[in-house]
């Protein structure tokens, strides 16, 4: 891992610097997400008003927006997914040396390790885990002082809401992530899916050549992330959920959450679950051309705070995210 200094310095260095090229695309492979994912979460709806030690601002629709409030911005959801995937498979989060920085730091409700059935869900989660906390490594490293801490982080009443709205739990019951296995892969789902989308957004605001060959590669790794989740879905049969209220077949339960992410980032039907309407199997979300679907950093955050109404705080992160970029889209 490099250190803070440099790794910023090559964050503001030009891409056609051969050298500083080949060292940050070699640092991103190491870590997995690296730099140019952050970028790939960066912020349309809110100016920053900070820049990572000296990094030039990066210009955006609704204008500029600093690389310092990108990076923040992409480090608060890789400590939530963290925290997520860590607890499942270890029972435990980030360390605390892990979640300090600038902003309040919170400390994250619910979550437990959760008693796998099978080898294979159980290694998937295991190797997700292990890049995610990578991820927030890479992300601090690279800030330095200047990175957000921890927000405070809702893995319980967040998933029940979630679950309530989308109709796989009826009112007054809860909905335990880390009940079982069925319940993590659908609780993964609700969030890989999004990773892929906001990546696939992102693209055309990145000019930097170097960040977008990196955020091209992070891409891939998210879509490889969702597509094991949602291979994994699609094999399970009908199986029990929450504490024992009722079952449903995981399956149909991902088009259901399909459906309530929809009804919060917009009015476009773009988002699917695992199978079509056929009873088919959906591994890969696409359009007529075969060609996946995008989400602005505004709808990102409409689906984590549980709302389609412009919003900085709720669901997910129920006293918002720390740093410039953390206002939900308007959608209604």
């Amino acid at each position: 891992m490099f250190g803070t200094r440099y790794a910023a310095s090559m964050i503001a260095r030009s891409a056609e610097n051969s050298q500083d090229r080949r060292n940050f695309l070699q640092a991103a492979g190491m870590t997995g997400l690296g730099v140019a994912g952050a970028l790939g979460l960066g912020g349309l709806t809110n100016p920053a008003a900070a820049a990572v030690r000296g990094a030039a601002p990066v210009a955006r629709d609704s204008g500029e927006v600093s690389d310092g409030a990108v990076l923040n911005f992409a480090l608060n959801l890789e400590y939530l997914e963290a925290e997520f995937y860590l607890h499942a498979v270890t029972g435990r989060g980030l360390a605390d040396s892990m979640t300090t920085g600038t902003g309040a730091r919170g400390g994250v409700t619910g979550g437990r390790a959760v008693r796998f059935e099978t080898r294979a869900a159980r290694q998937y989660a295991q190797e997700i885990a292990g890049d995610e906390k990578a991820h927030v490594q890479f992300l601090r490293t690279a800030l330095g002082s200047a990175a957000v801490s921890r927000p405070a982080i809702d893995l319980q009443s967040s998933f029940t809401a979630a679950a309530q709205a989308a109709g796989i739990v009826k009112k007054g019951h809860s909905f335990d992530a880390f009940a079982c296995e069925e319940n993590f892969l659908l609780a993964a789902f609700l969030f890989e899916d999004v990773g892929v989308t906001a990546y696939k957004g992102a693209a055309p605001l990145i000019t930097n050549k170097t960040y977008l060959e990196a955020a091209a590669g992070i891409l891939a790794v998210e879509a490889y992330h969702a597509g094991t989740i949602r291979s994994a879905l699609y094999q399970r049969g009908s199986g029990l959920l929450g504490s024992g209220l009722f079952s449903t077949d995981p399956r149909k339960a991902s088009v259901k959450l399909s459906d309530a992410r929809d009804s919060l980032d917009g009015p476009a039907d773009d988002d699917q679950g695992v199978i079509d309407s056929h009873g088919n199997a959906n591994i890969v979300p696409t359009d007529a051309n075969g060609i996946a679907y995008s989400r602005s950093p505004g709808q990102v955050l409409n689906i984590v705070y549980l709302t389609p109404k412009a919003a900085t705080s709720g669901g997910f992160f129920p006293k918002g995210v720390n740093g410039a970029v953390n206002t939900s889209a308007a959608n209604g």
